[in-house]
């Protein structure tokens, strides 16, 4: 379920962010889910390992399933944002409460087939999806995208929530831990300071400095005591497992969440053509994720992390070459193939390797920092290119009827090109940083 909504959300947004007239926002609707979400990843973490994963868990579900209602029913971009905000909290929860279920439910020869198996769960979603949601969204209106979900979700629900109170409970000598107050409070610093450092960079004014510097006073020493030692030094073994994470997810989903937009507005496609060139991508990788599950490749684990980053960034590279209408559009979706394989075998590997150096008693806190890494390079990353998107003029497109017809362009290529070519070129470093992966000897 959280699968469709992440690529059903993906198709339907430039249509939504141009109805509620917010494409000057258009970045926020994806960022504002991560920054919520970097608080709820601390505190589920800490609630993890003091009550199990189950109570983060279903709260978590409960805050997604009212944040898609939020977005769904909203008659502005900003109630619009909000939702998506409500929902990044609900995510954050569920995430690393799952991560914690594979740590304490399943023996660690089994581990990789379980990151295999999340992988492949957005298989389907990957295929049906766009066409559905690009479906519902020309026929019913965008708005339905997001009001069906929490609906679904139930029937999952109920079968999940029995087994789990089986087999991942909390261990017996959480009793005595208790929530860390300065943790969480570093979370909120570090939510805000992201929120702050967004605002800025979409007022490009001379006074947004003020918020700016506000944001990154916040943001930079949350940031350091949240994620391990050396995270940011890219010290081996567990920090640079950390910090791999960060470059995969956010330069992948900073490109990922321009390509809709980059397909409706400068090639002229519909949404459900748009959304559907992506969907190669969850196919190959779940691929990806199948192959580094192979037991004779678990000692190339570094090596298939790497590997992964180049095809991560040849793909990202190679999606601008669209602007250029000589170049047909499908070759954004052959591209994201090569991604999505890559990023198959990055994330799982990187999962595979954390709960590896992790013992139980320190799994959801180890989880949370991987997720915050996560969403903390998506929330930067993706705010990033909005604000150069918008400084460059992107802001001003505006997806319609006619151009989809008329296969018309509105300007402004260069603001889409803006936003790939540094995102590859992170991914690339982030290929140069893998062999630090594993600790000396």
């Amino acid at each position: 379920m959280i699968a469709f909504e992440a690529t059903a959300v993906g198709t339907a947004m430039p249509i939504a962010a141009r109805d509620l007239h917010g494409l000057g926002l258009y970045a926020f609707a994806f960022s504002g889910y991560f920054t919520t979400s970097l608080l709820a990843m601390v505190v589920s973490g800490q609630w993890c390992d003091r009550s199990g994963p189950l109570p983060p868990l279903a709260g978590g579900i409960a805050g997604f399933a009212a944040g898609l209602v939020i977005s769904g029913t909203a008659h502005s971009m900003s109630l619009f944002v909000l939702g998506r905000a409500v929902q990044g909290l609900g995510g954050g929860l569920v995430i690393v409460a799952l991560y914690v279920v594979v740590g304490r439910a399943y023996p660690e020869r089994l581990r990789p087939s379980v990151m295999a198996a999340f992988a492949a769960s957005w298989v389907v979603p990957s295929i049906v999806g766009p066409l559905v949601s690009g479906t519902v969204t020309e026929q019913l209106g965008w708005r339905w995208v997001f009001l069906a979900i929490p609906v679904l979700v139930v029937l999952p629900l109920a079968v999940m929530l029995p087994a789990l109170r089986r087999t991942a409970h909390a261990p017996a000598d959480t009793g005595a831990q208790r929530m860390d107050g300065r943790r969480i409070w570093l979370a909120v610093a570090l939510a805000v300071g992201a929120v702050l450092l967004q605002y800025a960079g979409q007022d490009l004014r001379p006074v947004s400095v003020v918020p700016a510097v506000v944001g990154a006073v916040l943001l930079v020493p949350a940031a350091l005591r949240l994620l391990p030692a050396g995270t940011f030094r890219a010290v081996r073994g567990l920090p640079t497992v950390i910090l791999m994470r960060g470059i995969a997810a956010g330069t992948f989903l900073a490109a990922e969440s321009f390509i809709p937009l980059m397909l409706v507005t400068q090639r002229g496609l519909s949404a459900t053509l748009a959304g559907l060139s992506l969907a190669g991508g969850g196919l190959t990788w779940a691929l990806g994720s199948y192959v580094q599950a192979r037991p004779r490749l678990e000692p190339l684990r570094g090596r298939l992390v790497q590997a992964g980053m180049v095809m991560s960034a040849a793909a990202i590279a190679a999606v601008p070459l669209a602007l250029d209408h000589a170049v047909p559009p499908a070759v954004v979706a052959v591209a994201w193939c090569v991604g999505g394989l890559g990023m198959g075998l990055v994330i799982s590997s990187l999962s595979v390797l954390l709960l590896k150096v992790s013992p139980p008693s320190d799994a959801g806190a180890n989880s949370a920092a991987l997720q915050v890494s996560d969403s903390l390079a998506n929330v930067l990353l993706v705010a990033a290119a909005g604000t150069v998107f918008t400084a460059l003029g992107g802001g001003s497109v505006a997806p319609s009827a006619v151009s989809a017809a008329a296969g018309a362009s509105h300007g402004h290529p260069a603001a889409f090109a803006a936003v790939f070519l540094p995102a590859a070129a992170l991914a690339l470093l982030g290929a140069l940083v893998a062999p630090r992966l594993h600790p000396r000897g």
